[in-house]
């Protein structure tokens, strides 16, 4: 899992931008965090639903493209429980099913206190291009 890891470390500028960390990647899971700051609250002093978002959207790309192949989210949806204002948030995604061409994945957004901030579930579409490719081939391009 080290390659996933590197992978996004690597190529996902934008979760990178929001100061989402991977702290866990394993076959059809993913662990992720952000800490809550400034530029992520709305108007009304809590989480924006879009930084919640993306932190949930991180963990379903790591956990959909942990097996190699390139996935790409299809369909999504999030259900926003509680409305944070500080602290770190965690989402950790979870594979529910998987064939060669689609997987569906829960992740669930937490605060600090085990509190579910969110629910979010995706599906993914998987192209037949490996994540990695081959020492002597091209690089994917991103």
């Amino acid at each position: 899992m080290e390659e996933i890891k590197r992978f996004f470390a690597d190529n996902d500028r934008f979760a990178r931008h929001c100061g989402i960390e991977l702290l866990e990647a394993e076959t059809g899971r993913a662990r992720v965090a952000m800490e809550i700051e400034p530029h992520h609250l709305n108007g009304a002093h809590t989480v924006h639903g879009g930084a919640i978002f993306t932190l949930a959207d991180f963990a379903f790309a790591v956990a959909s493209n942990s097996h190699g192949t390139l996935a790409m989210g299809i369909n999504t949806s999030v259900a926003f429980v509680k409305a944070p204002t500080q602290g770190r948030l965690y989402a950790e995604a979870r594979e529910l099913a998987r064939n060669p061409r689609l997987g569906t994945y829960l992740v669930q957004v937490t605060d600090d206190q085990g509190d579910l901030i969110a629910s979010f579930q995706g599906t993914v579409y998987r192209k037949k291009q490996p994540l990695f490719p081959p020492a002597d081939g091209p690089a994917v391009n991103h």
